[in-house]
């Protein structure tokens, strides 16, 4: 698990994270938010599924699940850049894929990330 508690995530910033997706991964998940409890973004790869879960969570309380394709696999160095907007996050992922997510929150701030799973963080730049 990694984990960040004072990440300073500003409307018009990117967060770039590169790493490598262990062989055996079920999946990760990468989360942005203020707390654990309260996320703007919960970024969730499901390689059983083959589908990216986007979630985001409020006072412990997930919402409504946003599905979308997967377009990477279990063993692969991936590059993930997730630039935070007035109204939503663009999430850009391998061979120019991208996905969208509201700022159900309307954050303007972002202090809190972690990332869990099979997925070994080696970089990252705000």
């Amino acid at each position: 698990k990694f984990e960040i508690f004072n990440l300073d995530m500003k409307t018009g910033d990117t967060l770039k994270i590169k790493g490598k997706i262990s062989e055996d991964a079920d999946g990760f998940s990468i989360n942005l938010g203020c707390r654990s409890t309260d996320l703007a973004l919960h970024l969730n790869p499901r390689f059983n599924e083959s589908v990216i879960v986007c979630n985001s969570r409020c006072s412990n309380a997930w919402q409504k699940e946003h599905r979308d394709n997967l377009c990477f696999s279990r063993g692969s160095t991936i590059k993930i850049s997730i630039e935070m907007l007035t109204d939503k996050f663009q999430v850009k992922l391998p061979d120019g894929h991208e996905v969208e997510f509201p700022n159900r929150h309307c954050y303007d701030k972002i202090s809190y990330m972690s990332i869990k799973g099979g997925f070994r963080v080696t970089s990252f730049k705000l």
